[in-house]
């Protein structure tokens, strides 16, 4: 075998997408609120941009235009002087103005400091302030400190006592972490500590109660029953008739499986809508909230750099950059918004009879439907829509929302799924609860009523997505 180096041309073609391409692809991605975030940050890298103060749409066309022409060639820099020459006067102005202003900002970060939420006490600092006024001897207090912070969020204790005492940093004895495992049961909120869910029930039924030792016994020797909707065999193991059994069971209504769930950690997410819809004129009106989205402009102090650029060619280069970027960062965030805008007004267009008359009339709609629609790629529609969110009088939902498949019923008509699904949801809670329907049935009522084919097993799928029990755990037994 003979091995050499050797150099060699070869010709081949390579698709790449240009960079401004990707940012383009990039921001269509992106929610408001992190579309703002992005141009804080462009902001703080680029110094030829600016936040204008009225919208992009109210400024003339030739104060928008930057940059370089379609060519690629540079711009006269006179050229770009004369379309900000206007602009020069209103930044002596805010030059004028920079102190008021600066104490403006100022005044607005303090009230934002002040009407901005405290952070919610964490289920161990509520804890941990009960611990703090009880007189426990050293080793239980320590031993109480740990069982605290090796709760889960919903407040059990799922790590074994044993794991959790030799994580300790100075083991205490087992009587000592028992009695400490005892003090913590017995904080607010009542079933924390608990080590599975019969033990953390049973320890939210206080004595004082009605019926606190039927509810025990309940909860202790037949919690697989009562899930299971075996309401006789209870009654007869108890001794006592059906209804007394429904009594207990309401009775038992305050108690919960994670007692210390209101005081999880995780941060409550709050959805801001990227559009909303509103009657107006007798007619659906779509409008992109952008409110909080700053709107970009070129900054006319960097004009001097632009007309030194003429003799330093290296400052010519970084300003040809800078402005180049600037000026494709705001084509991109135009684009955004004029597709997002297109998808959104289509999305309403097709699915008028859900805005009209409720989830039961969503049609099925697929990407490349709206794509082919107004003449984009299904990619485009995908990304446009993606991790966005639409406000309408029924409510706000994600826009993928719209999209669904369906089902053809008998007069050749289309159903889409959520639709099919709101139809099982009004058959069941129409039902007879002391014979309730099985999955057979309400595929049978969805034929009759409907015209719908589908098989038990499609009613059983979108039962448990809608998180209805079974026929035989809705049942509601006669005595």
């Amino acid at each position: 075998m003979r091995l050499d180096v050797s150099l060699q041309q070869r010709l081949s073609q390579q698709l790449r997408l240009a960079p401004q391409i990707i940012q383009s692809i990039e921001i269509l991605q992106l929610p408001a609120m992190d579309l703002k975030e992005l141009i804080e940050n462009e902001l703080q890298e680029n110094e030829m941009l600016e936040v204008e103060e009225a919208p992009r749409e109210g400024l003339p066309a030739e104060e928008r235009r930057v940059g370089v022409d379609e060519e690629g060639t540079d711009e006269d820099a006179e050229g770009v002087f004369e379309r900000l020459e206007g602009l020069v006067e209103a930044d002596r102005s805010r030059g004028k103005l920079s102190r008021a202003a600066g104490e403006e900002a100022t005044d607005r970060k303090w009230e934002a400091m002040q009407n901005t939420a405290a952070p919610e006490e964490s289920l161990a600092d509520h804890l941990m302030e009960q611990l703090d006024v009880l007189d426990l001897p050293d080793d239980v207090r320590a031993a109480a400190e740990a069982i605290v912070y090796n709760l889960a969020d919903g407040g059990l204790l799922r790590a074994p006592v044993e794991e959790v005492l030799a994580g300790m940093d100075e083991p205490v004895s087992p009587e000592a972490m028992e009695a400490a495992l005892a003090v913590v049961q017995g904080l607010d909120p009542a079933g924390v500590g608990a080590r599975d869910l019969k033990e953390c029930l049973l320890l939210q039924v206080r004595d004082d109660e009605p019926d606190a030792d039927l509810k025990r016994r309940l909860l202790r020797d037949h919690l697989d029953d009562l899930e299971r909707n075996k309401i006789p065999r209870i009654a007869k193991a108890l001794g006592v008739t059906v209804e007394r059994v429904y009594e207990l069971r309401d009775g038992l209504r305050h108690v919960s499986p994670r007692p210390g769930a209101r005081y999880a950690s995780a941060p409550t997410a709050y959805i801001r809508p990227d559009v909303i819809v509103e009657w107006e004129d007798g007619d659906y009106v779509v409008r992109l909230e952008n409110d909080q989205v700053p709107r970009l402009g070129l900054s006319p102090r960097y004009r001097q750099l632009l007309a030194e650029a003429r003799a330093d060619p290296k400052l010519r280069e970084y300003v040809k950059r800078k402005v180049d970027a600037a000026k494709w960062l705001i084509e991109a965030i135009a684009q955004r918004e004029n597709t997002l805008e297109r998808v959104a007004k289509e999305i309403v267009r097709r699915q008028r009879d859900f805005l009209d008359f409720g989830v039961s009339h969503l049609r099925p709609l697929k990407m490349q439907e709206v794509a082919d629609a107004l003449g984009i790629h299904v990619s485009t529609v995908s990304r446009a829509i993606s991790d966005k969110h639409v406000q309408t009088h029924r409510g706000i939902f994600p826009l993928k929302y719209f999209f669904t498949g369906g089902t053809e019923n008998d007069d050749g008509g289309v159903e889409s799924r959520v639709s099919i699904k709101e139809r099982v949801r009004a058959i069941i809670a129409a039902e007879d609860a002391a014979n309730p329907l099985s999955d057979d049935e309400v595929a049978a009522r969805l034929s009759q009523e409907s015209g719908l084919e589908i098989a038990r097993r499609t009613v059983t799928k979108y039962r448990k997505a809608l998180r209805i029990p079974s026929s035989r755990q809705r049942r509601v037994w006669k005595g």
